[in-house]
């Protein structure tokens, strides 16, 4: 998600000077913030560059209608561009475009927009209003914002003038009766109950409790690693408990409970107790349909939330758009995180228990192989790696069998590690389109991993040198910005498809996902179109093939990487087999001793985790998917034993010498960023 931009001394400097201490630098930017408030305008960034968002209402028609829009003439500089300029020169800059007559001028522009709209509206006896909210989307150029409204508005008249089956049509996809679609859970009484706060405040705990003592129930988790781990203390307690996720069933005959990863809940189940975990993930864009699914389908009397402080707008929104009582406790950290005094400095003064953080695998590896050199037992974890082998590293630091892990945001969720220090290397991660300063939300959930209770009396968090350890500092003050209380995003499942090919006779799967996310751009704001971006591309070639539409859905969502050349021949290999109505036998892939032989091993494991995923739902055409996680388990066994190779002694070996304290720097390599967009789910 992308971040406002900041208004202090670190955002307006030029790069790479220290605004500490420095009265006149922040007499500027204190001078720029209260020039930029005097127009109720804010700087932010817009497709990587720096902006002006100016805030405001028009009256037209007798009403006011607000606005928070980028006017042209704003467009201040590019970000890199920006941070070379002089502080004086960004408060000149962004007097010469905003003023008086600027703004003025601008909303005139403004309002004779909004007048058109409503004019053509009521021509078409449509509502204006309600195509001008997207004039408070926020963050982008009011030409845009206006194309998109004129859109909307041109695309509502047309649909309003055609024949009753695009009518029918858009029913099928009114997403005000999105709740109503998950009919076990929309026909009983739930009451929601959340449990908010920090890392290590006890939250899954107390709902695990519940779930335990519960008659029947079910965990859902974003997470395969989650979900073995909740199955696992399910199971030690004596509850019958199988575990569910998309490439992996272990039934236990007669079950009360399941474990599952969220996105494989059974909406016809009606159990007892449903434990959603991780509930902030509602404002994911790629992965949140499956925490909005979760939320309106889980079929429990009792359903708990789990996740940061910060969710609690969406769990109250939710709450009470769904009709369900709702009880909200709110927990501390069990034990303090207090920020270190000063920077690290240099590897040489890492200590045994420190979790090094870098935001790229490449990053991992080079921070790994360095700390390794300079005599200390390293695990690793990174987004690429599957799930077993997570756990694998994450049970040698566990151990002792390694003293230091170096992690990418992947050890933010899903893991329990005794990290007396988090240890960041760097203050900025590649977001997909630059790399930028951590969101505070990120930053408080990777730091909430040290100081494990009842192992440490608090938690430490460092900067590996200065300049990181002052933004670190500055972040872990800043509060999270609260969840959205509305926009929940929402993706299509087979039968809305189904539906939508019924009522319009269209037959390709690209344009059905299409009109899904269309129609829903359109009906109800509260529920918004997740990103269907992948999955339409992947549709637009399975569109070439003779397959059932069912096939063709399935096929979309399969858990690969098409971007990796290898696993991208392997699912299309898959599909072609399929049109010919042939099966798919597995073929176990060669690693071999290469410079890239730890980058197939990962991708191997990949490969054989999304043959399984697809032999548990077409198994006559996949017959092979219980091998496939034998392979995959065997494989991740392999990739396990290759890190430890590189970074830590093998159990047969004997500990390493003390560390070498002339060790001065860190990996020279900063790596490639675009490696860097691993999240916590990766």
């Amino acid at each position: 998600m992308e971040e406002n931009f900041f208004i202090d001394p670190e955002a307006i400097v030029p790069a790479g000077q220290d605004p500490e201490g420095d009265d006149a630098l922040l007499d500027v930017a204190r001078e720029l913030h209260a020039y930029l408030q005097g127009f109720s305008a804010r700087l932010v960034h817009n497709e990587g560059a720096v902006v002006i968002e100016v805030a405001g209402n028009v009256e037209a028609d007798g009403r006011r209608y607000p606005f928070r829009l980028v006017p042209e003439r704003c467009v201040l500089a590019r970000v890199q561009k920006w941070r070379k300029l002089t502080a004086e020169r960004h408060l000149a800059l962004v007097r010469e475009r905003l003023n008086e007559a600027a703004v003025a001028e601008f909303e005139g522009e403004v309002r004779r927009f909004v007048a058109g709209v409503l004019r053509e509206a009521e021509v078409e006896g449509l509502d204006g209003a309600r195509f001008l909210r997207a004039l408070e989307t926020g963050k982008e150029l009011a030409s845009r914002r206006f194309r998109i409204v004129e859109d909307r508005l041109a695309e509502a008249s047309s649909r309003r003038r055609a024949e009753t089956l695009a009518e029918v049509a858009r029913g099928t996809v009114k997403l005000t009766r999105y709740p109503e679609s998950f009919e076990t859970a929309f026909m009983m009484r739930r009451r929601f109950v959340a449990i908010l706060g920090p890392t290590n405040s006890g939250k899954t705990h107390q709902a695990m409790e519940a779930l335990a003592q519960a008659a029947t129930g079910v965990y859902l988790a974003p997470l395969r690693l989650l979900a073995l781990e909740n199955y696992e203390r399910l199971a030690d307690r004596g509850v019958a408990v199988s575990l569910v996720t998309g490439e992996e069933r272990r039934i236990t005959p007669g079950a009360t409970h399941v474990a599952s990863t969220i996105e494989m809940l059974d909406t016809s189940r009606a159990v007892d107790v449903a434990v959603i975990d991780e509930i902030q993930m509602l404002e994911d864009l790629e992965r949140g349909s499956a925490w909005t699914a979760a939320v309106c389908g889980a079929a429990a009397k009792t359903v708990y939330l789990l996740g940061a402080l910060s969710a609690r707008p969406a769990v109250e929104a939710l709450a009470e758009r769904l009709g369900c009582e709702l009880e909200v406790t709110t927990l501390a950290r069990k034990s303090p995180l207090e920020m270190a005094p000063r920077a690290v400095g240099s590897i040489g003064q890492l200590r045994r228990g420190d979790a090094v953080i870098a935001f790229s695998r490449r990053d991992v590896l080079n921070w790994a192989t360095n700390i390794a050199a300079a005599g200390f037992r390293v695990a690793t974890i990174y987004g690429n790696l599957s799930p077993e082998v997570r756990r694998a590293q994450a049970q040698r630091f566990r151990d002792g069998e390694a003293d230091i892990v170096v992690a990418t945001d992947a050890i933010g969720m899903g893991l329990n590690l005794p990290v007396a220090r988090v240890v960041f290397s760097t203050a900025k991660k590649f977001d997909g389109i630059s790399e930028d300063i951590l969101p505070p939300w990120l930053t408080h959930q990777i730091a909430g991993r040290a100081g494990r209770f009842g192992l440490h009396e608090a938690g430490l968090v460092a900067g590996f040198d200065d300049h990181t350890h002052r933004i670190i500092s500055r972040l872990m003050r800043t509060p999270a910005d609260p969840l959205s209380n509305r926009g929940f995003y929402v993706t299509p499942s087979l039968r809305h498809v189904k539906s939508i090919a019924a009522a319009t006779g269209e037959r390709t799967l690209a344009r059905l996902l299409e009109l899904f996310s269309r129609n829903i751009d359109l009906t109800d704001d509260f529920f918004l179109p997740g990103d269907l971006s992948e999955q339409t591309e992947r549709a637009q070639w399975l569109d070439s093939l003779p397959l059932s539409l069912e096939h063709r859905f399935t096929l979309s969502l399969v858990p690969v990487s098409t971007r990796v050349e290898t696993l991208n021949q392997a699912w299309q290999g898959w599909a072609r087999a399929l049109a010919k109505e042939r099966s798919s036998h597995l073929s176990i892939e060669p690693v071999g001793d290469t410079r890239y032989a730890l980058q197939a091993a990962e991708d191997a494991c990949k490969k054989y985790s999304a043959y399984a995923w697809l032999g548990y739902r077409l198994p006559d055409y996949y017959p092979d998917a219980e091998a496939a996680v034998a392979l995959a388990r065997s494989m991740s066994e392999t990739v396990d034993e290759m890190l430890a190779r590189q970074h830590g002694r093998r159990r047969d070996e004997k500990r390493p010498p003390t560390p070498a304290r002339r060790v001065r720097r860190g990996p020279a390599s900063r790596g490639d960023r675009r490696e860097g967009r691993t999240r916590a789910g990766g």
